[in-house]
């Protein structure tokens, strides 16, 4: 993500993400913007939350934990690294960090919480200012490659996984996932509740308990399945192949892939169109299955090589191998001209001399 744009622009949910009984997990990091509320818990890599966010259920995070001012977790909060909590949060369980606790004034914490490294009773800097001040900080000094690989440190640019990015304001649950700003749900994904959003695409071979509505364009990749209606108010839909659509679909205009299912009704206000292209195309995936596929030639043609050079080298015979075994006929054979040169001598030792 290029510099200067704002990561929270948008609801972003990456490959592979499910929700596991009333719990999001996924195997990135999670950033919730500030005023959101999140209904069940969350499991992933690093967990940040901006001011007044509310968890209805825990947090489990394998690296760091930020919770800024006044944010709210109904349950326990298990940290694998270090914890930063910022003033009057509150934790309905326990605290439990691996390392480092950074803790503000006023934190109610009911079950009590425990830290193996060292605890200091301040108020951590807000995420949002700290990272403002310490970018600031690096462009003033002209380090704009350092302040670059900050960004993309923060987003997860560097690491295996994409983070799961959930803008201001927004409202997650297992009815709903409503946000004002568009959404981008990855493939391999398993979502409970109905997806509420300026516009949506879906990545291939996800699985969606609920309804889409946008106010513009809807895509929906190649075998991913909507347990209910996909509807915009004034945008087109588009569905890939495979897709299976449960309920209604109902857009300006309708692009229907020649293989998708539609079991409900199909209402166009413009045109509707079959086709037999992709909807949702992943450059870099592309790329990299191209890259793949040309490794697996060059091996091939390394394999190919080595078998004609074993073809042209000469193979020894066992007519050519003098040190090898006998055959058993051949040593009966042998054996009898050598007694047979021993009677020659003896014939020759007995004749009496002239």
């Amino acid at each position: 993500m290029p510099f200067g744009s704002d990561p929270l622009s948008e609801l972003s949910i990456p490959d592979g993400t499910t929700v596991e009984e009333h719990d999001l997990v996924t195997e990135g990091d999670v950033i919730v913007g500030g005023q959101s509320t999140i209904e069940f818990g969350v499991r992933g890599q690093s967990v940040i939350a901006d001011e007044r966010v509310r968890f209805g259920g825990h947090i489990e995070a394998e690296g760091d934990c930020r919770l800024d001012m006044w944010c709210d977790v109904a349950e326990n909060v298990l940290v694998g690294e270090d914890a930063y909590i910022g003033e009057r949060v509150h934790i309905g369980g326990q605290l439990r960090v691996a390392g480092d606790l950074d803790i503000g004034d006023d934190v109610d914490i009911e079950e009590g919480f425990e830290a193996n490294g060292w605890i200091v009773i301040r108020n951590p800097m807000p995420t949002i200012v700290f990272l403002f001040v310490y970018l600031s900080q690096l462009l003033r000094i002209g380090e704009d490659e350092a302040a670059q690989d900050l960004v993309d440190e923060l987003l997860g640019d560097d690491h295996d996984h994409e983070p799961v990015l959930i803008p201001r304001g927004a409202t997650v649950s297992d009815d709903t996932w409503q946000v004002s700003t568009p959404a981008t749900v990855g493939d391999d994904c398993r979502l409970h509740g109905n997806i509420r959003a300026e516009s949506l695409e879906m990545g291939r071979d996800t699985t969606v308990f609920g309804s889409l509505r946008a106010r513009e364009d809807i895509a929906v990749g190649r075998g991913t399945e909507i347990k209910g209606d996909v509807t915009t108010r004034s945008g087109d839909v588009r569905v890939g192949p495979g897709v299976k659509v449960w309920g209604d679909i109902s857009a300006d205009n309708v692009d229907l892939h020649e293989n998708a299912t539609v079991d409900g009704t199909i209402r166009a206000r413009g045109e509707m169109r079959m086709h037999t292209d992709e909807v949702i195309e992943r450059p870099d995936e592309s790329a990299a299955a191209m890259a793949e596929m040309a490794e697996e030639l060059e091996d091939d043609e390394s394999s190919t090589d080595t078998d004609d050079d074993t073809q042209g080298e000469t193979v020894p015979t066992a007519a050519d191998d003098t040190s090898g075994d006998v055959d058993p006929s051949d040593a009966d054979s042998v054996e009898a001209d050598d007694k047979a040169d021993d009677r020659d001598a003896d014939d020759e030792r007995a004749e009496p001399a002239e």
